[in-house]
């Protein structure tokens, strides 16, 4: 009988092998369908502080990264002559008053109690001498020299300090005299502290040197800013320091890095070294995972839309100010704006009225909000003008409902 050779045939053979190649197509197939996550920022938690009240803001956009605390009313000390140095520099900016103009120091003022900038009764200091003495010496005979100059008397030109900071929206803050010696209707914020830095910063930048000076000599007697980053941090150039009894040790510090300036404001540390370390942390944190973009410049055309029955057919429009967002460091592609633009713009329009809103999103996050406004002035057309454009204004509208 003859031998039966078995044999496979060869499709089952090859099953395994095209299985497998199957299985290999698949998996790519899939892996090429599934996005990688895009991975994120990491950001920690923002560092332990210890103060009774903190605020990190940056000085451009004025977001607030971190803070603690920062709307609780406390004594602000020394503090309180931002507000005093603020008013000089607003009345030097106006013209009111100059630099070499001289005050005559009062014997009230000479006897004010606290540290000192070493001025003699009866005699002419001038406003600059005065200025660096509050700032630098953190004098509170020289505080109350300008408040009697400026206002006639510290009463009143307190009265003028708690004007402008409701004028400033400094919601938390209340001043009773021009040196920040205890009081009980003196007290601020952090948040309020950091705010009013940002205008010091931001509207007189020509006097905002002098808050960088390690030094003031005046009568002989050299005193040291008693700002210790300004020794330790060379990004660091203000502002103010703070200290009594009842308020503890304050700083409210600046610094600018790589075109990112942050300021932060710590209230109510235990001592001069604690209140520079604390501050430390703070402007650390933020300089190492946050970065500020500059997205349009005061004045820049965004758009030009169709404006009716005017002298010219289209208006510039942009925003009033220089816009800059802050955010986490390397998120800046999901960074988008959208121009929301007023439908049906007539003439006349002024220079500065708002047109519309400028969106900025971070992600589906709304970050930011911006008045658009017209960057022109435009009367109204002659008569054949607006009665042309009344007519395209019609069948534009029609034309648009249709489609």
């Amino acid at each position: 009988m003859p031998m039966r050779v078995l044999s496979t045939p060869i499709y089952r053979r090859l099953l395994p092998l095209m299985l497998f190649g199957l299985l290999l197509c698949v998996s790519k197939a899939l892996a090429q369908a599934t996005p990688t996550p895009t991975p994120q920022t990491m950001i920690p938690a923002p560092p332990q502080i210890a103060a009774k009240s903190w605020i990190l803001m940056d000085a451009d956009s004025g977001r607030v990264l971190v803070e603690h605390n920062a709307d609780e009313r406390l004594p602000p000390a020394s503090l309180t002559k931002l507000m005093t140095a603020y008013l000089v520099e607003r009345e030097l900016d106006r013209g009111n008053i100059n630099l070499d103009d001289t005050v005559r120091v009062s014997e009230n003022a000479w006897r004010t109690g606290g540290s000192k900038m070493f001025i003699e009764v009866n005699t002419e200091v001038s406003i600059r001498d005065l200025l660096y003495g509050i700032i630098i010496s953190s004098g509170n005979d020289a505080s109350v020299a300008v408040a009697e100059h400026l206002a006639g008397g510290e009463a009143p030109f307190a009265d003028l300090m708690n004007q402008h900071a409701t004028r400033l929206g400094l919601h938390n803050t209340s001043f009773a005299n021009a040196t920040g010696l205890p009081h009980p209707e003196q007290y601020s914020s952090a948040r309020d502290m950091a705010l009013l830095s940002q205008y010091i910063i931001n509207d007189y930048p020509e006097h905002y040197a002098v808050y960088a000076e390690k030094y003031f000599t005046y009568n002989d007697i050299r005193q040291p800013n008693r700002n210790r980053l300004l020794w330790r941090d060379p990004t660091v150039d203000g502002l103010k320091t703070g200290w009594t009894t009842e308020a503890g040790y304050g700083l409210v510090a600046s610094a600018k890095r790589d075109g990112m300036r942050l300021i932060s404001v710590v209230m109510g540390t235990s001592s001069e070294e604690s209140r520079a370390q604390e501050t430390q942390k703070l402007l650390s944190y933020g300089f190492r995972y946050y970065e500020t973009l500059k997205l349009y410049d005061q004045g820049a055309v965004l758009n030009s839309p169709r404006i009716w029955g005017g002298e010219k057919n289209e208006l510039r429009v942009g925003v009033d100010r220089d816009v800059a967002m802050t955010l986490p460091r390397a998120r800046n592609e999901e960074l988008h704006a959208r121009l929301d633009i007023r439908q049906d713009l007539s003439a006349p329009i002024s220079l500065g009225d708002r047109v519309g809103t400028l969106e900025v999103r971070l992600g589906d996050e709304v970050v930011g909000e911006h008045p658009l406004v017209a960057l022109e002035t435009i009367e109204e057309g002659g008569l054949f003008k607006r009665l042309f454009d009344q007519v395209r204004r019609f069948f534009s509208n029609l034309l648009s409902g249709w489609f």
